[in-house]
């Protein structure tokens, strides 16, 4: 029963910024434990979906319900918003005077009120659970950047959200450093979170996602199961874009 229900669910989105509409009318439905994975040109709106989805940007209109409370209605509370909504972006957006706890536990501390026991208590398992329990202590400076990303999933991971949003996660990565944070969204994955990953790494989109979207001009053009997507794509711009992305065909926009 739990299955059948709808986590998120996006209307008619639209988002423009001046005269430039980025998001053309995105309607969307995810369920629990699913992994959607978006593809597609940069400039498409991918990245401009996501952070609509957690409010970092206001849709100009159309709406957004995270497990039935509806986030796009006016005075809805952020904070307890985004507590649900975990995101990962391309950088890394740590605080480079703090520890790797430190950076985990913050927002558990000024956002849920933990003490500060409790949170460190909680913040060493995320790290833990990421692979960086010899790393609590270490900065930023003192990590590599495949490390620094997998603190980032850590701190939102702690706040036990119930979707996490990976913008490229591991697009400013060494290509050496990749494989350790695909490691960990594959372990989230097998634990059942719900994920929205934008990523170019077509060999993750094959094994981890349970849909594969290709958005376009600001809209979906074309969806399905990773082995229909990769295999015998319906719309020609799909075809294009992973001829392109796979086999490295010159041309296209």
């Amino acid at each position: 029963m739990t299955e059948a229900r709808v986590l998120l669910e996006v209307d008619d989105l639209h988002k423009s910024f001046g005269a430039t509409e980025v998001l053309r009318g995105i309607t969307l439905r995810v369920r629990p434990k699913e992994v959607i994975i978006l593809i597609g040109p940069s400039g498409s709106g991918k990245s401009t979906l996501l952070r609509c989805i957690n409010r970092l940007e206001e849709p100009t209109c159309g709406r957004i319900r995270v497990d039935g409370v509806e986030i796009t209605e006016r005075g809805v509370d952020l904070n307890h918003v985004r507590r649900h909504i975990g995101m990962v972006f391309q950088a890394f957006n740590l605080y480079p005077h703090l520890t790797a706890l430190g950076n985990v536990t913050l927002a558990l501390r000024k956002v849920l009120r933990m003490s500060r026991p409790e949170a460190e208590a909680r913040g060493r398992r995320m790290l833990e659970h990421v692979g960086l329990s010899d790393k609590v202590d270490a900065r930023p400076s003192e990590l590599s950047g495949g490390q620094q990303q997998r603190v980032a999933i850590a701190r939102a991971l702690a706040l036990e959200p119930k979707l996490m949003l990976f913008d490229e996660p591991t697009s400013a990565l060494d290509p050496e450093l990749v494989g350790g944070v695909l490691r960990v969204m594959r372990d989230l994955r097998e634990e059942g979170m719900t994920m929205i990953v934008v990523t170019h790494e077509m060999s993750f989109a094959r094994d981890a996602g349970d849909r594969v979207l290709f958005m376009d001009g600001g809209e979906i053009l074309d969806e399905g199961p990773p082995a229909t997507m990769f295999r015998d794509p319906a719309h020609p711009r799909t075809r294009e874009f992973l001829r392109r992305i796979l086999h490295g065909a010159p041309g296209g926009t």
